[in-house]
């Protein structure tokens, strides 16, 4: 076993440090965060990841320990790097965070004891030189005869990281270092061999099938290994505003989106994943990385059209969402409009440069009102949006009342199990648009609620017609709890 140190607890961080420690290597979260540190002690976990505070709970104090303080450095084998790189405001990753967090390591280094230090964040290409840069000039130690620094850029998906951590498809290592190389196939042999699963396995919310394949082990070089992360998410964030075009021209010619996209999915160089159509990626991945390699690719005068053109579709899908709200509702001024989700997924708690904040917007800028509920992200989206002037629910009951409609953004499991009579009773005007096509629009219409989704040209009335709703402008609140009940 290997003594690690990770330095950072966001979501990367939390989720390595903990598996890493679950595998049975010591490891040492470091946070200069008193709060974060405090929680991890205490055995909670920082962030909103289903599974991960049981697992922290299980192994705080054993193999898992966290600290202010870099000291632990001092001793460590392996050195990670999971700290945040949000985008400056010319789209380039702002790496503020990752020089800190060099230089913190650099100051604790042992010149005795030869180290690796692993850039485990999203990082442009680049990055391994810059932080062994930082820890020369900082201690005056040479790279490559003290300490070497490796790329090994993570594939975490949040609300599926336990899973994604401990089952990966693949795990990427650039370096050209013997002894970084080496290292680094100790630390993940427990996956290569999946062995020690079974002491913690009781953690997961998914079930451990021996059967599913090991993950591909591939090493390269550092450069190519940074730009590997770049390259995937980019091509995902293609993905899918392609299938939001095709939705789009669904809903126009008549076709319906979701057979068109399991169709396409049965092909075996489509694959069916990140065929799912929505409002718009976005999120703490996506928006970001897809910007950074934009801006790379401009300084080095390589166009991305592919690229910038999805950038510019997933911006024209949070509009075209609002399109066909102003087509049901007409003027939106003095509208109330619910939102349900402002995650970008659900199973997380994150809700950085998520579609809701722009849709909301939209909605504010036509004089709506808005009124937003999330299982797990309100907090951060008000951090986030300090400046919108919304109404935050306890309830996607209460995000309903008296709305003239419901937007549901997050296809938050919850969501499709609402007890629809409560619903359709406190709405005014009972239309919900489905932006995942997630609800069951024919069941819904015998409470009389009209669903509209995605890339499907009819609307939900019980025969494929398009449904005649009650306007509450046309009678009194009576009479359409007289037409629902």
């Amino acid at each position: 076993m290997l003594n690690v140190v990770c330095i950072g607890s966001g979501y990367v961080g939390s989720v390595t440090g903990a598996a890493l420690a679950a595998v049975g290597h010591p490891t040492t979260v470091v946070d200069v965060d008193e709060r974060k540190v405090a929680l991890l002690r205490q055995g909670k976990s920082p962030i909103y990841e289903p599974g991960l505070e049981s697992l922290i709970q299980a192994l705080i104090g054993k193999t898992l320990f966290a600290d202010t303080s870099y000291e632990p450095v001092r001793t460590a084998d392996v050195v990670f790097i999971a700290v945040g790189t949000p985008s400056k405001k010319d789209g380039t990753a702002d790496l503020v965070h990752i020089r800190e967090a060099a230089a913190g390591i650099g100051r604790h280094l042992d010149p005795d004891r030869f180290t690796v230090i692993v850039n485990k964040s999203t990082v442009p290409v680049g990055t391994a030189g810059l932080v062994a840069s930082v820890i020369e000039r900082e201690t005056g130690l040479k790279a490559e005869r003290h300490f070497t620094v490796v790329s090994n850029p993570e594939f975490l998906r949040e609300g599926y990281a336990l899973e994604d951590v401990f089952f990966p498809d693949r795990i990427v290592i650039g370096s050209s270092h013997p002894v970084g190389l080496q290292r680094m196939r100790e630390l993940y042999s427990p996956w290569m061999q999946r062995s020690g699963y079974e002491r913690f396995a009781k953690h997961f919310r998914f079930e451990v099938d021996p059967s599913r394949p090991l993950p591909k082990y591939f090493e390269t070089d550092c450069s190519s290994s940074e730009m590997i992360k770049y390259a995937a998410n980019a091509f995902l964030a293609v993905k899918i505003s392609y299938i939001n075009e095709i939705a789009r021209l669904c809903e126009a010619l008549g076709s319906n989106v979701k057979d068109v996209a399991a169709g396409m999915g049965m092909d075996t160089r489509i694959g069916d994943k990140f065929l799912e159509v929505s409002s718009g990626w976005s999120g703490s991945c996506f928006p970001k990385d897809t910007a950074e390699l934009l801006a790379t690719s401009e300084k080095y005068g390589i166009e991305l059209s592919v690229v910038r053109s999805s950038v510019q579709s997933n911006r024209q899908m949070h509009d075209y969402v609002v399109q066909k709200l102003r087509r049901q509702l007409k003027s939106m001024n003095g509208r109330t409009v619910g939102i349900w989700g402002v995650t970008f997924k659900p199973n997380t708690d994150d809700a950085r440069q998520t579609q809701a904040a722009h849709i909301v917007r939209e909605l504010l800028d036509l004089g709506a009102y808005v009124q937003v509920h999330d299982p797990q992200g309100m907090a951060m989206f008000r951090e986030m949006n300090p400046d919108l002037p919304i109404r935050y629910c306890e309830s996607a009951y209460e995000a309903a009342d008296r709305a003239d409609a419901v937007i549901l953004l997050t296809h938050w499991r919850e969501y499709g199990q609402l007890r629809w009579e409560e619903v359709a009773a406190r709405m005014n005007r009972l239309y919900v648009l489905d932006t995942r096509n997630m609800l069951d629009s024919e069941r819904l219409w015998q409470y009389r609620i009209q669903v509209e989704g995605l890339g499907n040209s009819q609307r939900a009335s019980g025969s494929g017609q398009a449904a005649v709703i009650p306007d509450p402008d046309s009678g009194s609140p009576e009479r359409v709890r007289e037409l629902i009940g």
